[in-house]
């Protein structure tokens, strides 16, 4: 038998191993979805990953199922969808599933509903960010109380996000632990010859400061406040060049901002991109200007690699970023007191080395990936185990 903690042996089969389900929205590039594939493939030796969407199968679950994973696409209808539920029921049962891990409410919401359709298995939901605005619905505090069994368990990226959990899905505090994000430091190593290649590639002149945003291009990351406050920037700084990387369904709008504002030579908006931690290499400056997050990875990220960063204070912000020691803080929907942060690092390279250099040891000592691994490996086996050894027991009855 496989330990949950150990390597498995040449005899091993892959069908021995414990099934986990990763159930999500869909597998487009974000951070819920880029750590569900990070922690499935990296556990992979001891539980078989199974992934499922909700909604749409998105780029990452085309690569998966091209590197031989199981993945399954829901085409969950608009609005409540009864067989939405139906479907992911007979999914989990032909995959004989032991664990879901449903990242976010709604997977939470459908994986729960399964049960009810004959499928059977305790459930692990992450709640990974919130809504903006956020506030308490009756009727969802009523479903998790009827929903939500002993046997399942409730993990929150940070403190912010347990408090909404406690106060907006009325969940008791003792049935949420905390796991924060974490990120592979290893693939954000800056090199000096890396920088000059991305910058050339990039035609960024010796003198210009380089400053990237890496978010989905929706409402919550608000980059109409960033290329606002990039305008006032470059009035007084035209040296600044400003990156956004992503993609979503505010592109044309923002495209039509960047004209507006007569900012085509200054801002790029280059799409998704596959190489950020190399992109990151040949940036100045990292901005996040979000007015709802979670605890962001592409905040560790730039933490990781060494660039100084500034970032609006809401949800889970503050817990990644110390003002003034780690990095800087600003206030959501602000460009006045956005610009004038970018300002103040623009203009002051001490300042800048000094918060890139506490920030890369903040991020070593909070957010290392080992650690949420090995964290979420742990519960996996605790909430597998039960379950594991009577399937085992079954199996070799037979």
């Amino acid at each position: 038998m496989i330990g949950f903690g150990t390597q498995p042996t040449d005899a091993d089969k892959s069908a021995e191993r414990p099934v986990v389900c990763q159930l999500l929205h869909t597998l487009n590039v974000g951070g819920a979805e880029l750590l569900a594939q990070q922690f499935a493939l990296r556990a992979a030796k001891q539980f078989r990953p199974v992934f499922v969407c909700l909604d749409a199968l998105g780029s990452l679950g085309g690569q998966l199922r091209q590197q031989g994973f199981t993945v399954e696409v829901l085409q969950r209808r608009p609005g409540f969808d009864s067989r939405c539920a139906w479907r992911l029921a007979n999914v989990l049962r032909r995959e004989k599933v032991q664990l879901v891990h449903a990242h976010q409410y709604a997977p939470f919401f459908y994986s729960a509903l399964a049960r009810l359709c004959g499928a059977h298995y305790p459930i692990l939901f992450t709640e990974h960010g919130r809504d903006f605005p956020d506030f308490r619905r009756p009727k969802r505090v009523l479903a998790n109380r009827l929903l939500l069994r002993r046997c399942d368990h409730v993990v929150a990226v940070g403190n912010y996000v347990r408090t909404a959990l406690v106060d907006h899905e009325g969940l008791s505090a003792k049935r949420i632990e905390v796991i924060y994000n974490g990120v592979d430091a290893s693939r954000f190593d800056p090199q000096r010859a890396l920088r000059e290649i991305v910058r050339r590639e990039l035609r960024l002149q010796e003198d210009e400061f380089a400053i990237v945003q890496v978010a989905r291009l929706n409402r919550l990351k608000d980059y109409g406040t960033a290329l606002r406050a990039i305008a006032q920037v470059c009035r007084v700084y035209p040296q600044v060049r400003y990156f956004l990387v992503g993609e979503g369904e505010e592109q044309a709008t923002l495209q039509r901002l960047r004209q507006d504002l007569g900012l085509q030579r200054q801002v790029t908006m280059l799409g998704p991109r596959s190489d950020v931690p190399r992109l990151l290499q040949g940036m100045d400056l990292f901005l996040l200007t979000s007015v709802s997050e979670g605890i962001p990875l592409t905040l560790i990220e730039a933490m990781f690699s060494q660039l100084p960063c500034v970032a609006t204070g809401v949800g889970g912000v503050p817990e990644v970023v110390v003002h003034g020691q780690t990095g800087w803080v600003v206030a959501p929907q602000r460009p006045d007191e956005l610009a004038a942060g970018i300002l103040k690092l623009v203009q002051a390279d001490e300042l800048r080395q000094r918060l890139a250099a506490a920030g890369y040891l903040r991020a070593s000592r909070h957010f290392p990936a080992t650690r949420m691994i090995a964290e979420y490996e742990r519960r996996y086996a605790q909430l597998i185990a039960p379950r594991w050894v009577k399937h085992r027991g079954v199996s070799a009855a037979r």
